[in-house]
């Protein structure tokens, strides 16, 4: 099993959701993050609003699929999430070496 961390765009968030709907995940999380790349301070807009502050608001949205699946799931957030311009977000894929369920413990 794998662990697939993306931190993308707050607007774009909703459609990366909706097109892992129908995709096989195991679980997933999303929670609001603050944060910065490689853009450090530069102006970004988002919305009608600039930030100019060191920190932006991102969406986190962590999943859990299967190996065979990991790749396809990954591609899928690319597509949706990519504008193009700095601050697009970042992707990690980490193994989820264990796994267990509370109720089960």
């Amino acid at each position: 099993m794998k662990q697939i961390i993306a931190i993308v765009r707050p607007f774009l968030a909703e459609k990366v959701l909706e097109a892992l709907r129908l995709s096989p995940l195991q679980a997933c999380t999303v929670r609001e993050v603050k944060g910065y790349g490689r853009q450090k301070s530069y102006l970004d807009q988002y919305g009608d609003s600039e930030y100019s502050l060191a920190y932006l608001p991102k969406v986190e949205i962590t999943l859990w699929v299967d190996d065979a699946r990991a790749e396809e799931t990954m591609r899928r957030v690319v597509e949706v999430a990519r504008t193009g311009r700095m601050g697009d977000g970042k992707i990690f894929m980490l193994p989820a070496t264990a796994v267990a369920e509370v109720r089960e413990f």
